[in-house]
């Protein structure tokens, strides 16, 4: 038994192909018989309306600006690229040259100056170490040095300080000391608490703002 198929156009169209028929205004016919298709009088058109891509990069800020009793003053900015590590970027001034302890703490609170900044920020309940010790306090930041001018500048990129989340640093104090601060390692019975990094000479509230970016 002969199969067959059949490809039929609307009486007023024919249907485009490389197997058109002779006679045009009959449907088209292929060597087969017994199954007819039919297709609208409108042409048939594959129609996709592309949706644009939309990436949304979040870019989280903080900033912290530093007084203190003394003439020490300086600013911390923050900036973190979505999940990634964040950058710490100081500037502090009215420091006798060398090192100090530079640390972030656990509370905002400065009712009470530096003092009443509690101990270093420290969520997972570890000893003071320096920033590159996998056992330290999350605001264990190491030193920053001072220059002969009394100017200190340094950039600082952590992944335990983040703007985010439940370990948020945002609303948290930077706290600059008075000494080198010692990275849990000078044998003092405050080198695992605090480095024996000494008094707090100045120190802020981080605070901070979300953005966010979209690139098509």
């Amino acid at each position: 038994m002969a199969a067959s198929l059949v490809f039929a156009a609307s009486p007023s169209q024919t249907l485009a192909s490389s197997f058109s028929s002779p006679n045009p205004s009959a449907p088209f016919r292929s060597s087969f018989t017994g199954i007819t298709l039919k297709f609208p009088r409108q042409a048939l058109r594959l129609s996709v309306s592309p949706k644009p891509l939309t990436i949304v990069a979040v870019t989280k800020k903080a900033v912290a600006v530093l007084t203190g009793t003394s003439s020490v003053e300086g600013v911390v900015t923050l900036t973190q690229e979505d999940d990634g590590p964040t950058t710490v970027n100081v500037k502090v001034t009215g420091l006798t040259p060398g090192p100090h302890g530079f640390h972030l703490h656990e509370y905002g609170d400065t009712t009470n100056g530096c003092i009443s900044t509690g101990a270093h920020f420290n969520p997972n309940g570890m000893t003071h170490g320096a920033p590159e010790d996998e056992i330290r306090h999350a605001g264990d930041l190491g030193n920053i040095v001072v220059n002969a001018d009394g100017i200190a500048e340094a950039t600082i990129i952590d992944k335990q300080i983040p703007l985010s989340g439940p370990n948020s640093i945002v609303g948290r104090a930077f706290v600059v000391h008075e000494l080198e601060d010692d990275l849990g390692k000078g044998g003092h019975e405050l080198s695992l608490t605090t480095g024996n990094a000494g008094g707090r000479l100045a120190c802020e509230t981080a605070e901070s703002k979300i953005h966010k970016t979209s690139v098509r």
